[in-house]
Formats: structure tokens, C-alpha cells, sequence
């Protein structure tokens, strides 16, 4: 994202709300700021206004449940995050609204059963994840 800070609302350490812009000025972001980090809710758009992602900040660091959206409407991904990692079950889902990927991160990483779906949502194959290698094995789905 092509975005830079338009305006604080805040004091001199950044605290307050926040607006990102496109370079054209349309908004690209807002949400709050403490102690110069992004905090709170936070929510981002592309540039026709629709919404593109919403979540939480905790000390500048994605927190908490995130959505993204497609441009032109959908639901692209779900998922958590804590200290900025990726965990707990993510979602990501095509065009059409149909599941595309279903699994679970640990502290950032893969981790256990990952399924994999086409675009009418038949799975396809299914991947096990293990900390020490990043795709311990692959089984397709005929």
C-alpha cells in the first residue's frame, strides 16, 4: 500500500487518531496511536473506499482477529494474531466465496493439517506442517 501520514490528531508523541492517505489523498487508514505505535482499532481501505482489512494493534504489532476483504466485495482471509505472529486457525477464501485454504499457525509458522480447496470447494489436497519442516507431507485429492 502506496500510503503516507496525512494527519495526527494527537500531541507531539503521536498519541490519537491517525489517517493514512494514498499519495492522491484518499484514505487509505485510519485508527489510533499511543506512544507513536499504532494501537486499537485500526481499519484500512482501497482506494474506491471500500473496506480492505480491519484489526487490532498492540504496541504497533497486528493483534488479535483480522479480516481482509477483496476489492469489489468478498471475504478474502481470517485470521489471529499475537505479538504480530500468525496463530490459532486461518481461513482464505476465492473469488467465488468458496473456502480455499483452511489451517492453523503456530507462533507465525504452519502448523498440523493444512486442507485445500478448489473453486467450487472440493478439497484437493491436504498438507501436514511440523515446527522442524515447513511441509512434512503432501496427500492430493483425486
Amino acid at each position: 500500500m502506496a500510503a503516507k501520514n496525512a494527519s495526527s490528531a494527537g500531541s507531539r508523541t503521536g498519541a490519537g487518531l491517525h489517517m493514512e492517505t494514498f499519495r492522491d489523498g484518499t484514505l487509505a487508514g485510519v485508527g489510533k496511536r499511543s506512544a507513536g505505535q499504532k494501537s486499537g482499532r485500526w481499519k484500512y481501505y482501497f482506494r474506491n473506499g471500500e473496506l480492505k482489512a480491519a484489526g487490532n494493534y498492540l504496541n504497533g504489532q497486528l493483534e488479535g482477529l483480522w479480516r481482509w476483504h477483496r476489492e469489489g466485495g468478498g471475504l478474502l482471509q481470517v485470521g489471529r494474531f499475537k505479538d504480530g505472529k500468525q496463530v490459532g486457525l486461518w481461513k482464505r477464501y476465492h473469488a467465488s466465496g468458496e473456502l480455499c485454504d483452511i489451517g492453523k499457525y503456530l507462533a507465525g509458522t504452519k502448523a498440523g493439517e493444512w486442507r485445500y480447496y478448489d473453486k467450487q470447494g472440493k478439497l484437493r489436497r491436504t498438507e501436514q506442517h511440523t515446527r522442524r519442516m515447513q511441509r512434512a507431507s503432501r496427500k492430493d485429492v483425486k
